[in-house]
């Protein structure tokens, strides 16, 4: 069941159609919130990689609109729920990582503020999403990118959840099909 939210909520626009099963990530190194550089294509494990349109700074505005464009709010309750199952995805053999176009320094103050103990990776540049060509949407002028996941093996896609409907519980949802599956 869906935790009611007074956001609008997304629906499939078809935007991520073409991110099927056995598609390789792009070779693109992103800089992290530990100030490494992690280039998922080359991620030999287990991944969760969830894609998120930006997190809120404490007293400044949301873009334009925000409040009417569905999929725009959660990010901050998404990260948070990564958070908080982070171990029990480490036991399950997945590494988590965000990925959003906000810049390493905004995603560095996010990170230490709300306790985030993966890494978030800043694709600010647009290199990992134009080669993906990961959905987007506008607003004031600037594209952010529509929540998605995908869950990777070896630097391939083996499924994508698009939209992800409800940011605050989606970690444990996911985590829980992700076990069942297992057992």
């Amino acid at each position: 069941m869906e935790a009611y939210s007074p956001w609008p909520m997304p629906t499939d626009d078809g935007a991520a159609k073409h991110l099927i099963a056995g598609t390789r990530l792009p070779d693109v190194a992103l800089p992290a919130t530990r100030g490494a550089m992690v280039n998922l294509a080359r991620f030999q494990e287990k991944a969760i990689v969830f894609v998120y349109p930006m997190t809120g700074t404490p007293g400044v505005p949301n873009p334009p609109d925000w409040n009417t464009i569905p999929g725009a709010h959660g990010s901050t309750p998404e990260a948070e729920g990564f958070r908080d199952a982070y171990a029990e995805f480490e036991l399950a053999g997945y590494e988590v990582f965000g990925v959003s176009g906000q810049s390493s320094e905004a995603q560095h103050a996010f990170a230490a503020r709300a306790g985030i103990p993966y890494l978030l990776l800043s694709d600010e540049k647009l290199a990992f999403a134009d080669a993906l060509n990961l959905p987007r949407f506008e607003t004031g002028g600037v594209a952010y990118f529509s929540r998605l996941t995908m869950i990777v093996r070896d630097g391939i896609i083996y499924r994508v959840i698009y939209p992800v409907t409800n940011p605050a519980g989606h970690a444990r949802t996911l985590l829980e099909s992700l076990t069942a599956v297992r057992a």
